[in-house]
C-alpha cells in the first residue's frame, strides 16, 4: 500500500472521528500524475449531493504538461465511489450533527486508488493552541532524555 498524498494539516485543523474509504473516479492521467506526486489534497473537502459524494478542491497536476488536453482541469470536481448505505449514514451524520468530510491521505489498495475521509469536526482556536503545547513539550522531554 502506497500512500501518494496526505493532508498533513486535516488533523491538526479537526477532530476526526470516524474514517471512511471511498474509491476515487480518476482519468489515467490522473492515477499516473498521483503516482509521481503531483497532487495536493491540503484544502480540499468532501460532500454529498443528491445521492452521490464528491471531492471538491483537490489540485491534481497533469502528469504531462505539455501532452494534456486543453480542457483538463486540476482542480475539477472529482466523484467519490461509496456504496448507497456508506452515503446515507454520511448523510445523517453531517446535516444532525454539523460535522465536516475530510480528505486525509490518497493511496493505493491493490491496483485502485482509495480516499481515506475523515468525519470531522472543526477544532477551536484554544483546542489548537494546547495540541501546539503538548507537542512542544513532548519535544522538550525528548531531547531531554537525549542528553
Amino acid at each position: 500500500m502506497a500512500v501518494y498524498v496526505t493532508n498533513r494539516s486535516a488533523n491538526f485543523e479537526y477532530d476526526i472521528l470516524e474514517k471512511f474509504e471511498a474509491g476515487l473516479a480518476l482519468l489515467g492521467s490522473e492515477v499516473k500524475s498521483l503516482r509521481s506526486g503531483k497532487a495536493s489534497i491540503s484544502g480540499a473537502y468532501a460532500t454529498v449531493k443528491g445521492n452521490e459524494a464528491f471531492l471538491i478542491g483537490a489540485e491534481i497536476s497533469p502528469y504531462q504538461p505539455k501532452n494534456t488536453p486543453k480542457n483538463y482541469d486540476p482542480g475539477r470536481t472529482r466523484q467519490l465511489l461509496l456504496t448507497r448505505e456508506e452515503i446515507k449514514e454520511l448523510t445523517g451524520k453531517i446535516r444532525k450533527t454539523g460535522l465536516t468530510l475530510v480528505p486525509i491521505r490518497i493511496y493505493s489498495k491493490g491496483r485502485t486508488v482509495k480516499l481515506e475521509l475523515g468525519l470531522g469536526r472543526k477544532k477551536k482556536k484554544f483546542d489548537k493552541r494546547e495540541a501546539i503545547k503538548r507537542r512542544e513539550t513532548s519535544r522538550e522531554i525528548e531531547r531531554s532524555l537525549k542528553k
